[in-house]
C-alpha cells in the first residue's frame, strides 16, 4: 500500500499548491464562478478492461470488438452524482468504443493504466451513410468520440488516457488504408475533412475536465459550445504538431470558463476562443498553464459575436508557431475588449505576439469589421526570436493595445511590423517602439528590467 499512499500525499501537495496558486490569480480571474479543484465522483458502475495492448496499440484483431453498448448502457443507467469508472484488469488495459454520449450529472471516468481508443472505422461516426472519413464541401458530418448536449454537470475524469488515433488507418470507407490526419491534409487544397473530434460538448452547463490525458485527435480535442461554466484543471492533450486541425481546447460563444493547470501540445491552436454567429464569448479565465507545439493561445478567427472579459495569467509558451495571438477579419470579425495577458513567457516561438486582422482572408469582405481594443500585455517575456505583428484593420477600426511590461530578450533579432495602431507603453518596461503607418503610440516605458523565464518553462509531463 505503500505506493498508493504516496501518490495521495504527493497529489495532496499538489492540490494544496494549486489551490493557492488559483487564489493568488483571483483578482484577475474573469470566470465570474468560484472554480476549485475538482473531485471524482463515487463510481455508479466499474467496467474492466477486456483488451490488451501491445507498445501502446490494440491487435489487429481486437478491432472489431468494441465497448461501446456497454459503456454507453452504464452512461444511461448511471445516476446523478456519480461515475462510470473504466479500470484496467491486469494486462488488459484498453476499452475500444465508437461515439458515446454523457448524460445530465454523470461523470466518465479513465483510471490510471486504462486507455480509451477511438473506433478507426469511420461507419462508427458517420451522421448518415458515407458521410464520415472522407474529404467534401459539407458541415461537420462525424459524430465526436465522446459528446454531451445539454448534459448538465457532466463530466471527463481520470489518470488514464483518451486516444483518438488520429495517425492510424482508416479501416473502411473509400479512403481505407489513409489516416485521419492524411485527410485533414488533403484538405489544404479545398474542402472539409470529415473526422470526428474527441469531445464536442454543447450548451453542457458546469462541464468538468478533470486529470486526464487526450491525444492523437483526429480534429479539434474538445469543442465547448453555448454553455455556462466549463472547467479543464490538470488535463494534458498530446499530439504532434504537423497534425493538422487538432486544437487543443475551443470554448466557443460560451460564458465563464477557467482552464487551468494544464499541459497542452498540438498540431493547431492550443486553446482558441471563439465567438461567431452563436452569440458573445466571455468571462475566461486561463491560468498555470503550460504550451508546447500548437499555434498558441488565440482569440478567433470568429469574433464577430463578440469577445471580452477574458485573462491570461502565469502561461509559458515553449516552441509553438504562435504565442498570443488575436485573428480575425472582414468576413468574420467583431469586437474583441478587455483582455489582458499577465505574467507570460515566450521561448522559441515563430510569432511571439500576433494580432492579425487579416487572418485566412480571400477579399470576402462583409460589414463583419475586426476591432481589437482594450488589449494588455503585462509583464511579458519573448526569447529566442520571432516576429512581433501588430495590425489594426484600418484607420476607422484600429488596434488599441496596451504594452506594460514587455521585453524582448535581444530586440534587433526580431521583425516588427504594425499599422493603424494606438499602442500605450507603460508604466512598466518595455525596450522596443512599435513603428508603421497609422500607428500612434502614447505614454512612456518604465526603466529597469523584468525576471526571467526561468522555472516557468517545464518539460511536458509524459
Amino acid at each position: 500500500m505503500q505506493a498508493p499512499i504516496q501518490r495521495l500525499l504527493t497529489a495532496s501537495r499538489i492540490s494544496l499548491v494549486a489551490t493557492i496558486a488559483l487564489a493568488a490569480g483571483a483578482a484577475l480571474a474573469q470566470d465570474q464562478r468560484t472554480v476549485a479543484e475538482p473531485v471524482i465522483p463515487p463510481a455508479c458502475a466499474v467496467l474492466l478492461a477486456q483488451l490488451p495492448t501491445a507498445n501502446g496499440a490494440l491487435a489487429a484483431s481486437d478491432e472489431a470488438k468494441l465497448d461501446t453498448g456497454r459503456i454507453q448502457k452504464a452512461i444511461n443507467g448511471c445516476g446523478k452524482g456519480k461515475a462510470v469508472e473504466l479500470k484496467p484488469e491486469g494486462e488488459k488495459t484498453a476499452f475500444l468504443s465508437g461515439p458515446l454520449v454523457l448524460r445530465t450529472g454523470v461523470t466518465l471516468l479513465v483510471d490510471n493504466g486504462a486507455t480509451l481508443f477511438g473506433s478507426r472505422n469511420p461507419a462508427d461516426y458517420e451522421t448518415h451513410p458515407g458521410s464520415c472519413g472522407i474529404v467534401n464541401n459539407k458541415g461537420r458530418e462525424c459524430r465526436p468520440l465522446i459528446g454531451a448536449m445539454g448534459a448538465r454537470d457532466a463530466a471527463v475524469m481520470g489518470d488514464g488516457v483518451i486516444d483518438g488515433r488520429g495517425g492510424s488507418t482508416l479501416l473502411g470507407g473509400p479512403e481505407k488504408g489513409k489516416t485521419w490526419w492524411q485527410l485533414a491534409e488533403e484538405a489544404r487544397a479545398g474542402g472539409r475533412q470529415q473526422c470526428p473530434e474527441i469531445m464536442s460538448i454543447d450548451r453542457s452547463d458546469n462541464f468538468t475536465l478533470y486529470r486526464i490525458t487526450l491525444k492523437n485527435s483526429p480534429n479539434f480535442h474538445v469543442m465547448y459550445r453555448g454553455g455556462n461554466g466549463f472547467t479543464a484543471w490538470g488535463v494534458k492533450i498530446d499530439t504532434p504538431k504537423n497534425a493538422r486541425n487538432t486544437d487543443g481546447i475551443d470554448p466557443s460563444s460560451a460564458k465563464n470558463v477557467t482552464i487551468t493547470h494544464s499541459w497542452i501540445s498540438t498540431g493547431d491552436d492550443n486553446v482558441a476562443i471563439k465567438a461567431g454567429s452563436d452569440g458573445p464569448m466571455t468571462n475566461v479565465t486561463i491560468s498555470h498553464n503550460h504550451f508546447y507545439y500548437g499555434h498558441g493561445v488565440s482569440i478567433g478567427s470568429e469574433t464577430n459575436g463578440g469577445a471580452s472579459a477574458i485573462r491570461v495569467e502565469d502561461l509559458s509558451i515553449d516552441g509553438a508557431d504562435n504565442g498570443i495571438r488575436i485573428k480575425s477579419n472582414p468576413s468574420r470579425g467583431g469586437l474583441v475588449h478587455d483582455v489582458k495577458y499577465s505574467d507570460v513567457c515566450l521561448r522559441n516561438v515563430k510569432n511571439p505576439i500576433l494580432m492579425d486582422t487579416n487572418y485566412s482572408y480571400a477579399g470576402t469582405a462583409t460589414n463583419l469589421y475586426p476591432v481589437f481594443t482594450g488589449i494588455v500585455l503585462r509583464d511579458v517575456r519573448v526569447e529566442g526570436g520571432g516576429r512581433i505583428t501588430l495590425n489594426g484593420l484600418d484607420a476607422k477600426h484600429r488596434l488599441g493595445i496596451q504594452l506594460d511590461g514587455v521585453m524582448l530578450d535581444a530586440p534587433q533579432s526580431y521583425k516588427m511590423v504594425a499599422r493603424d495602431a494606438d499602442v500605450k507603453l507603460g508604466p512598466g518596461p518595455v525596450n522596443f517602439t512599435p513603428s508603421g503607418d497609422g500607428v500612434v503610440v502614447t505614454g512612456s516605458a518604465g526603466q529597469g528590467k523584468l525576471k526571467g523565464c526561468e522555472g516557468m518553462l517545464v518539460a511536458f509531463p509524459r
